[in-house]
Order: structure tokens, then C-alpha cells, then sequence
């Protein structure tokens, strides 16, 4: 089996546990400072930082110019509040000062942006743009090189090892059931290999059974 093959298989089952999540709000502001928010926290501390920000400060020009305390206050559930305060705070600034307060859809331009890396800036192109990317976070990055698709030490290694390995109409598919998959089966510490229903299919849980 090649990998574009194990890679469709791959799909096809965890197609059979996961669905494919919808996400509704698609405006790039909101998408990039959401992203910006999770690093390092799991999804419900990024949702409540995220509401409780936009429910105050609405827009990016009331966030531009939000008191950095209170921003602080509003977005301590997603932890290190204090550098990711300041971070939206001078993204906010900078989009209105250079882009009249939109999101460039440019990757180059957004990795200008403080605080903005290509697992960031990836989730604004799927996520807002909709367009085709794969943003690696620590599931996607762990999980390929458990199944053997990537050997890479670093998460942007392991982005252009993808993108050459997988079709690109399957990007956004597979990107997000890795994500799930992280979540719930293959843990960064303990995976639940005993009912993983890709163990024929991974060469991590090959190197368990044989130690």
C-alpha cells in the first residue's frame, strides 16, 4: 500500500467515527484572534476566552483600542492572557493601520503579523477563506509521524511533508479528523491503541507490541 492509498483508508475510517466539524462563524478577524487565543489551550478555554472577548469589544476597532487590562480579564481562560493580550491588541492595530482592517489572504503577509505562525495562518485559510491548507498543530504533527507518513522533528517539517504526500482536495478532510482523532484516541500520552481502528495501518502501535 502507498501512502496516498493508506491515506484514503485512513480517511475512510476515521470517516466512520468522526463527522467533518462546521464552522460558522467564517470572518477572518474573528478566525485569526480565536487562532491566536488557542495556543497552547484546548478548544473550550478558547471558546470562552473568544465569546467573552467579542461580547465586550465587538469589532476590530474596539478591540484596537480596548484597555490591555481588561482584555487581559476577559481572555485569562485561555491562558498566557497577558502575551496573547497584547498580541491581538497590536494584530488589531497593525490590520487597520496597513490593510484597512482586513485580513490579508496572503501567507507571507500574515506571517508579518506579531504572534502569527503558519499553523495560525493556515487555520485562516481554511477556516475563513476556506481555502485548501493544512495547519499542523501537535496532533497532526505527532499522529503523522506515529502512522509513518512524516519523520520530522518540527511541526513545519511535518506541513510540507503532508502537502506533498496528500492530494490536496483531501487537505481540510484529513487536517481536521486528525485533530478529533488526537483528541480522543491517539493521546499524546497513553493512546488508546487497544481500540484504535487504524493499528494495522500504524507503525507506532507496530513498535508497542514488538517491546
Amino acid at each position: 500500500m502507498d501512502d496516498e492509498e493508506k491515506i484514503r483508508e485512513i480517511l475512510k475510517r476515521l470517516n466512520e467515527i468522526y463527522e467533518i466539524r462546521v464552522f460558522h462563524d467564517r470572518d477572518p478577524y474573528r478566525v485569526l484572534v480565536r487562532t491566536i487565543l488557542s495556543q497552547r489551550t484546548k478548544d473550550e478555554n478558547t471558546d470562552k476566552a473568544t465569546n467573552a472577548l467579542f461580547e465586550v469589544f465587538p469589532d476590530i476597532h474596539a478591540v484596537a483600542n480596548a484597555p490591555i487590562e481588561e482584555v487581559e480579564q476577559l481572555v485569562r481562560q485561555a491562558g498566557f492572557y497577558r502575551v496573547k493580550s497584547r498580541r491581538i491588541i497590536e494584530v488589531s492595530q497593525i490590520l487597520i493601520d496597513q490593510y484597512g482592517g482586513e485580513v490579508p489572504n496572503d501567507m507571507d503577509e500574515l506571517l508579518s503579523l506579531p504572534g502569527v505562525g503558519r499553523k495560525t495562518a493556515n487555520c485562516v485559510f481554511v477556516f475563513a477563506f476556506q481555502e485548501a491548507a493544512i495547519p499542523v498543530d501537535t496532533h497532526v504533527h505527532r499522529i503523522s509521524n506515529r502512522w509513518g507518513l512524516a519523520n520530522t522533528k518540527e511541526p513545519e517539517e511535518t506541513e510540507q511533508v503532508l502537502m506533498k504526500k496528500v492530494p490536496k482536495d483531501l487537505w481540510i478532510e484529513l487536517n481536521d479528523l486528525m485533530v478529533q482523532f488526537g483528541q480522543t484516541i491517539c493521546k499524546p500520552i497513553g493512546p488508546q491503541c487497544d481500540i484504535c481502528p487504524l493499528n494495522d495501518l500504524c507503525q507506532y502501535d507496530i513498535n508497542v507490541l514488538e517491546d
